[in-house]
């Protein structure tokens, strides 16, 4: 159903996995997007066949570019061209783009040669990268405040705009091997923190969303081409392992997603969507 007040949103990393079901749960609700990615051809395939695909309504408010994220330069551009397209107005902002391999390549280790460079590249793409796409939106961002001393007296102030930052469960809770991603999804929680006090001068507001094991590997142009479904290789002890008993859809974060956007009320905050799996303690050996 159409959002009687539709968003103009720009998201990062929106070509697959949760990027993607991010994009078409807003583009269906009836936003306004422009998607970011470093991948040309699954971006491509996203914009062009699979949005379409889903609703031939969306294909007038949906734009896109490709940009590496860990280029400043290019991240400016991408945010002037969404800009462009979004009429000159960002409401909200979603860092999903980053790093999703939990661990190091090859099982290498700490102390292994290579690892120096893998930890960069995770600095830069999970952690620099966020804070230059958020500093590169927020001037488009400030014309979104929508500030009314009647209507906040009757209860109904404007959200105003927002970023929602992707972090992860891991931010939290780790396992062997996970140096560079676990630190710079936790960099991302502080990132978030102080987003929320310094964009309070400018009426935005900075939240995080730290999903668990979201099953998102048929969120792609592969997917698609082989009819791949939700879950489909995941064997029912995973999901037992969940309180819930499943693990997570793209729609999970989505629907977070959604709530997050609306609530004016809430700002510099952490929300764990993980089916509870974080709050079972296992046995040590």
């Amino acid at each position: 159903m159409a959002q009687p007040n539709p968003r103009h949103i720009v998201l990062t990393g929106g070509a697959r996995g949760i990027g993607r079901a991010l994009a078409r749960h807003l583009l269906l609700g009836g936003h306004k997007l422009f998607l970011i990615d470093v991948d040309g051809d699954e971006l491509s395939h996203t914009v062009s066949v699979h949005l379409p695909s889903v609703s031939e309504s969306v294909t007038s408010r949906v734009s896109s570019c490709t940009a590496d994220l860990r280029d400043v330069e290019a991240i400016q551009s991408a945010v002037d061209k969404a800009a462009k397209f979004l009429d000159g107005r960002i409401d909200v902002l979603i860092n999903n783009a980053g790093i999703a391999r939990p661990v190091w390549t090859d099982d290498k280790t700490v102390e292994d040669d290579g690892v120096l460079d893998e930890w960069q590249a995770y600095v830069e793409t999970n952690l620099t990268a966020p804070f230059a796409v958020s500093r590169a939106c927020i001037r488009y961002m400030k014309a979104a405040r929508t500030l009314s001393k009647e209507a906040n007296r009757e209860g109904e102030l404007e959200p105003g705009a927002c970023v929602i930052n992707i972090s992860s469960f891991r931010a939290r809770q780790s396992q062997a091997n996970c140096e560079g991603y676990g630190a710079t999804k936790a960099g991302l929680l502080g990132l978030t923190h102080a987003m929320a006090i310094s964009g309070a001068q400018w009426g935005i507001r900075s939240n995080a969303i730290l999903p668990g094991y979201i099953e998102a590997k048929h969120e792609c142009k592969q997917g698609d081409e082989e009819g791949k479904r939700w879950a489909e290789n995941v064997d029912e002890e995973r999901h037992r392992k969940h309180p819930v008993g499943r693990v997570g859809y793209g729609e999970d974060i989505a629907k977070t997603v959604d709530w997050l956007m609306d609530a004016g009320f809430v700002t510099g905050q952490e929300i764990v969507v993980d089916g509870g799996v974080s709050k079972i303690k296992f046995e040590s050996s």
